[in-house]
């Protein structure tokens, strides 16, 4: 929807609404984790207020080294969002929308729950994924657990630098925290994530010239090639989006992993956004082409085998969750005084206007 500054006042209180490290450093290490929530309210609840005390859980592990920038991003699904919280709901949360296009296929798989879990040290990481499950283990389900490294000089398996062209600082934060525009859910985020997987004995029987007109950029120097010598099938090509004559940005920080007695090699693609249109966009364009049929030469080589989209809320929305309870939810239908239960849910200062978020709101 579009935002009408005349409406600012009908709008939840959002403004000291504190966001998730979303805009976090880039680390050497990450664990990727996708989970689903097993059936049965009492599972939801467990999870609730599991959300409410994973920041406290995040600063006890990560006090072991305070210079590991240990950090830990949830997303929560589709599907997981109306059995945790109800209505409202973000505005373009929907499920991962696959892609088909001859034998090129964006995947969509299960996963209510991503927890991204970042730092300068794996152990930290590990540590931290190790409390997580202790907590919510036997609610969950496993659906998808990948250790990430970063590789040289943040290269991707494939030998070309990854994530040159991430916004930075303030343009961070415009390009990936919700506004006004969805007013209920400021500082929020949506976040799409895929594994692929590499042809590598394919991709290294390429010569380097030719790697770098698929990607785009220069393999030694990471300098991005001239227009008048990159095809418009290029991948950062095809991943640049404009919206209204003005490149918008999202923020990546995709990680290499790999099983070498397996030969399993890949990268775990995660894209940032304020609109998950952005990513989808960008998808669209790498596996159908711009215009149709000029496809991400890249996908010959790689190949998705997950794919999710997620809600990031905010950080205050989490501290908040067991108050964001659905109305089908709630214990008792009325309260002795007569009043329905769903209004019982008390507002805390600096929170989002939970009265508000229980059905007065509504997005367009």
């Amino acid at each position: 929807m579009e935002y009408d500054p005349n409406c600012e006042p009908e709008v939840p209180s959002c403004a000291n609404a504190v966001a998730q490290a979303v805009v976090a450093p880039l680390t050497r290490a990450a664990i990727f984790l996708v989970v689903t929530i097993s059936s049965g309210p009492e599972n939801l609840t467990v999870i609730r207020s599991f959300c409410e005390d994973l920041a406290g859980l995040v600063r006890a592990v990560g006090f072991r080294d305070i210079e590991g920038d240990l950090s830990c991003v949830i997303g929560i699904g589709s599907d997981a969002w109306s059995r945790l919280f109800g209505e409202p709901r973000p505005a373009s949360l929907h499920a991962f929308r696959e892609i088909r296009s001859g034998t090129r296929h964006a995947v969509s798989t299960p996963g209510d729950l991503l927890f991204h879990i970042r730092a300068k040290r794996m152990d930290l990481c590990f540590e931290l994924a190790t409390h997580i499950t202790a907590r919510i283990g036997d609610v969950v389900s496993p659906e998808d657990e990948v250790h990430g490294f970063r590789y040289f000089d943040d290269r991707d398996i494939i030998g070309f630098v990854d994530g040159t062209e991430n916004p930075r600082n303030e343009a961070a934060m415009e390009a990936v925290l919700i506004g006004q525009e969805d007013g209920a859910f400021a500082r929020g985020s949506y976040v799409i994530v895929q594994k692929y997987l590499h042809d590598l004995d394919g991709w290294n029987a390429l010569s380097t010239e030719m790697q770098e007109r698929i990607i785009g950029r220069t393999k030694l120097s990471d300098i991005e090639l001239d227009d008048s010598i990159k095809p418009t099938s290029a991948h950062n090509a095809l991943t640049t989006i404009t919206e209204d004559g003005k490149e918008v940005k999202i923020l990546r920080d995709n990680m290499p992993f790999g099983h070498v007695a397996s030969g399993e090699f890949g990268t775990y693609f995660i894209g940032y956004s304020r609109s998950p249109r952005r990513i989808e966009q960008m998808l669209e364009n790498m596996f159908i082409g711009r215009p149709p049929g000029n496809y991400d030469r890249l996908l010959d080589f790689s190949r998705a085998v997950t794919g999710n989209l997620f809600f990031v809320p905010s950080a205050t929305f989490l501290e908040n969750a067991t108050e964001y309870m659905p109305a089908a939810a709630v214990p008792s239908a009325v309260s002795t005084a007569g009043k329905p239960a769903a209004s019982l849910s008390k507002e805390k200062d600096g929170s989002l206007g939970i009265g508000s978020l229980k059905g007065d709101f509504q997005n367009e």
